[in-house]
């Protein structure tokens, strides 16, 4: 089992804190291992005060959830399934969890080949803004957001089409 370092996972925060300061938009950056434990986080000086809690939420959110499905490549597919589904569930599992729910963009798994080693959370731009960083980090530093196992076709069309209603046109599977 590999396990993701905080050492790496400052390299990623470094990262993101250059696209951001790029960007001008101010965030805070969680990274949880594979369980939903932080490794790290970091707040930029300017960001908003709870967006310490959100990305840290963000990341537990995504934890909890691509361990468990292959439906669930990042924080805005959960956020469609949810609104899908059960509205509802979201919210009693936010409760239930003291805010450790959040399903919203800026957030993915970090893979190592078929494994989860962990998650991220960003917060503090747009859900847009938040995933521009993530994906310039996740080149800078290296990380995969998805498995090298390929999910079965129904999966593959369940998640095209949370995309299109979410209209998210740059990404397919």
């Amino acid at each position: 089992m590999s396990k993701l370092r905080a050492v790496e996972c400052r390299e990623f925060i470094k990262a993101v804190i250059e696209k951001a300061d790029e960007m001008g938009v101010p965030v805070s950056i969680a990274v949880v291992g594979p369980e939903g434990h932080l490794i790290a986080l970091e707040r930029m000086d300017e960001a908003g005060f709870i967006t310490p809690d959100t990305a840290i939420a963000k990341a537990y959110t995504v934890a909890a959830f691509r361990s468990m499905s292959p439906r669930f490549p990042d924080g805005l597919t959960i956020q469609h399934w949810f609104k899908e589904r059960n509205p509802q569930l979201l919210i009693g599992l936010a409760a239930l969890t003291n805010g450790k729910i959040a399903a919203s963009g800026g957030g993915a798994p970090v893979f190592r080949g078929a494994e989860m080693v962990g998650a991220y959370g960003i917060s503090g731009g747009t859900s847009q803004q938040d995933e521009v960083m993530a994906q310039h980090a996740r080149a800078k530093v290296g990380w995969a957001h998805e498995s090298t196992v390929e999910p079965n076709d129904d999966v593959k069309k369940h998640i095209n089409e949370l995309y299109a209603k979410a209209g998210i046109t740059d990404r397919k599977l």
